[in-house]
Formats: C-alpha cells, structure tokens, sequence
C-alpha cells in the first residue's frame, strides 16, 4: 500500500511536471542552491525551536505561507480576451506571513516591478516607487518559458487592468518578502529574474493543491444565481478535504462568496517542501447565519481552457 506521504509526493510531482520540464531542455535554469540545506535539519516553518541558520532553507521569518485564490464573476477586460477559466477559481498569489500572522511587504525596492504599488506608501512612511519598466511578462519570455505564460493567462488572471500588472503586484510584494525567493540562494550562476520565475512556479505549484471549484461541486457547491449556502456548507465542503479551514472572503455584507486563503506550514522550502494545511488565523468575513451567494458568472466572461 502505498503510504500518504508518498501519493502526496506523486501527486506533486505529475501536478508540476509540465511546468519543471525546462531543467533538461536547454532553457535556463530558474532553480535555487540548496545544497547548504542539508548540513542543517529540515523542520515545518513556525515550529523550529531552534534560529533558522540558512534562510534559503526555509521561509524565515515568513513562515506562515498563503495560496489565495479568487472567484470573480468578470474582468472588465473580455473585449480584449482577457477572460476568467471555465469551473476553476483563480490564482490571487502566494503570500509570506510572519508566525504571528504579521507580514511584511514590498521588501525590495531593486526587485520592485509593481506599476501600481498597493500600498503605496508603507506603515513606516517609506515610498513605494512605482515601476516604470517593462511587464514581467518579458522577463518570463527571456526565459523562454512560454509554458509559463500560456498557464498564468489561462487562471491567473487580473480584473481591471492586465495580467501582468497582477503578477508583478505579486513578485514585488509578496515574493521579495519570502527569504526562499532571495537572490543569494542562487549562487555564484544567477541570472537576473530567475528568482521571479522560480516564484510564478512556485505559486502553481501551491495552486494544485487546492483545487478548490472541484472540492466545492464534489459537495453540492456549485455556483448559482438561484440557490444561495451557507458559511459552514462552504468550510465543511473544504475541511473534510483539506483538513483545516482556510480563510473564506465575501463582499457585499459578508452574502457574496469572492476568495478563499488556505494557510500552510511548509516543510523545506516555498518552491519544493512540503505544505502543511492550518486553520484560518483570519476570521471569516462571510455571514455566519444568512446566505452567501456563488454566483456563476456570464458566459462572455468565461472560457474553456482545459483543452
């Protein structure tokens, strides 16, 4: 019989093998150094009782790790073919909250391609400069990875302004905050912008593992202009198969379903360690005693992109 640790492991590994498969055909590599890893000892992040020594080994002090997805019902960009994927919720980012559920943001001003910072200006008063550069899209095709964008156009995807503009929002603030992703775990052979594609597949990679529109029809949830759930239908649906309770967002008083947090320990690194699903450390902001709407979206604003 095979045990669960390994069918986790299949799993992760047939969930991303179409996106790992530049490492052996001739395309640059956008993996880290972590051979230094194994002179210390791997632990889940958060529950080392000990300093973490290598920083590259496991996400220090950002321990805490989020896949959020969202459910939007258009993108106000369809003329233009930017539609949301058919039966699938989107990919919002892959964020690095400290252990006490503190985070820190836009940790980087050299790595900052953000054009429109949120926030921009810090807690601290510091200015975020706006980038004035070219899309992270280029940098993604400089690698050659037109996998990669064909994947992120398809679920992850923006609502009021371009794609790209989401995924730099996310590398700068998240990303540059996440100690796996720093320019030092490269070594001596990096190349510039590896660490952001490393993060885009990292955060897929995260994304597989909660395939939350199929986890929500497998128990009745589909989405509806008719039939309204309730907070604990949605997070039972979730929890018998995640194990935990992520954080459930709604809009609109708490009656619209919008985003779902799915909070991790992660054992090894972001990019390829081992997630640990946790309970929401954010309380709900969906109604605990009405109805909470999963609209379906309109069909000029969806597409099929499973084939």
């Amino acid at each position: 019989m095979i045990s669960r640790a390994a069918s986790l492991f299949v799993f992760i590994s047939v969930a991303t093998a179409g996106l790992l498969q530049n490492y052996d055909s001739g395309l640059p590599s956008t993996i880290p150094s972590l051979l230094s890893c194994s002179s210390q000892t791997s632990v889940f992040s958060c529950e080392n009782t000990a300093p973490i020594k290598n920083t590259c080994c496991s996400p220090t002090p950002g321990g805490l790790v989020l896949l959020a997805q969202y459910w939007d019902t258009y993108t106000g960009l369809e003329k233009h073919g930017q539609k949301l994927p058919k039966e699938s919720w989107t990919l919002h980012g892959l964020w690095p909250d400290n252990c006490d559920g503190s985070y820190e943001q836009y940790c980087d001003f050299s790595r900052q391609y953000d054009p429109a910072p949120s926030p921009s200006v810090l807690p601290n008063g510091t200015v975020v400069p706006a980038w004035k550069g070219p899309g992270v899209d280029t940098f993604i095709a400089e690698f050659g990875r037109q996998d990669l964008l064909n994947w992120m156009n398809k679920y992850w995807i923006n609502q009021g302004a371009s794609n790209a503009a989401m995924w730099a929002h996310e590398f700068s603030k998240h990303g540059t905050c996440t100690s796996t992703f720093d320019v030092k775990c490269y070594g001596s052979s990096y190349k510039k912008h590896q660490e952001l594609i490393n993060y885009y597949d990292a955060a897929i990679r995260a994304f597989h593992l909660y395939p939350s529109y199929d986890v929500l029809a497998a128990s009745g949830i589909i989405p509806s202009n008719k039939t309204a759930y309730t907070l604990n239908q949605i997070s039972t649906a979730i929890n018998t198969q995640v194990g935990a309770t992520p954080y459930i967002g709604c809009t609109h008083n708490g009656t619209v379903l919008s985003e779902l947090w799915y909070f991790n320990h992660v054992f090894g690194t972001e990019q390829y360690g081992t997630f640990k699903p946790l309970d929401s450390t954010t309380p709900s902001t969906c109604t605990s005693t009405g109805k909470i709407w999963y609209y379906e979206r309109t069909p000029s604003s969806e597409h099929e992109v499973r084939v």
